[in-house]
């Protein structure tokens, strides 16, 4: 089984990127790979809850994070001084996530057969 990380990097909402990320990850784990999830810099603004995406004419998928259990994605990793420079360090997330060093993360990286950013 291949051990696929994909990285969120943007900010939700502005691209498609995204949305093609949580596809991708929704997909690839339906095909029984091993899917890993990782929140970094803007990206750990999908976790962010009561967004409203509809006001900038954007579709919501945000909801959509809530099926990674039914496609067996556990590991779904945040990095800590990501979140805390949002702010999002304290707050309540829209799911569940191992909040992670940079030192964790590259073992992350390094554990993949596979990463891909987005």
């Amino acid at each position: 089984m291949k051990k696929l990380t994909i990285v969120f990097r943007r900010a939700p909402h502005g691209t498609p990127h995204g949305r093609e990320a949580l596809d991708l990850a929704l997909l690839s784990a339906s095909f029984e790979q091993d899917v890993s999830l990782l929140f970094v810099d803007e990206g750990v603004l999908h976790l962010m809850p009561e967004q409203q995406p509809e006001t900038a004419g954007a579709k919501d998928y945000i909801a959509t994070f809530g099926a990674l259990e039914l496609y067996d994605i556990e590991t779904v990793l945040a990095c800590q001084s990501s979140l805390a420079r949002f702010g999002l360090a304290n707050s309540e997330l829209t799911i569940s996530v191992e909040r992670v060093t940079s030192n964790n993360i590259t073992e992350q990286l390094q554990a993949a057969d596979e990463v891909l950013v987005f």
